[in-house]
């Protein structure tokens, strides 16, 4: 298994408006800590660390976050779970962590994979996606990146619905209506848009 990353953080004594443009000019993002009870603790992180994290694991992956205070260091497993960019530049500026307890489920929306060509192409069919992403229920140990689709098998008129997916052990779907993910039409046969609508009203 892979070791679990790291990022350091210290509780952010000053807030407001000018105490966070001080933080930021300074090279640090605002951030604010919740555990599974809802309680908030305001920290800041250094913008560089939380970029390159981000950029490796996204919002689907736990970590320790290190914890500075009074009290000396902490370390909370967590998952990035809000960010806040600036309106015209790809930067940070708030970002909420959210305290995983090991014992409890989490609610997370993963990216979906898609893998492998479905044999309807040969026959001129073309692959409609309707969903690129799923919510999931798992404990944090089970939460994967992403959700593998083979697609492979699929012939022209066939597709996926979200109970067709295959889920890693200890990982289950949350939905209501159990949607269309994709299905394998020809072009121009206006199958794939009627499917969607159907999956919705299912």
């Amino acid at each position: 298994m892979e070791n679990k990353l790291t990022l350091s953080a210290a509780v952010r004594a000053a807030a407001g408006k000018n105490a966070n443009r001080r933080l930021r000019a300074a090279g640090f993002t605002p951030a604010v800590f919740y555990d599974a009870t809802g309680k908030s603790l305001p920290l800041q992180v250094n913008e560089a660390e939380l970029a390159k994290l981000y950029a490796r694991i996204g919002r689907t992956t736990v970590f320790d976050l290190e914890i500075d205070g009074d009290g000396g260091k902490t370390t909370r497993p967590c998952l990035i779970w809000d960010i806040e960019y600036y309106p015209t530049r790809n930067r940070f500026q708030h970002i909420d962590f959210y305290g995983a307890d090991p014992d409890r489920e989490l609610k997370v929306r993963v990216p979906l994979a898609f893998t492998g060509t479905a044999k309807g192409i040969k026959l001129g069919g073309k692959v409609e996606i309707y969903r690129e992403n799923i919510d999931i229920l798992c404990k944090p140990a089970a939460l994967p990146k992403k959700i593998f689709v083979d697609i492979s098998g699929l012939d022209v008129g066939q597709g996926l619905r979200i109970a067709d997916l295959a889920l890693p052990e200890g990982v289950r779907a949350r939905y209501d209506v159990n949607f269309a993910v994709l299905t394998v039409n020809i072009p121009g046969s206006g199958k794939g848009e009627d499917e969607e609508g159907a999956a919705e009203a299912s």
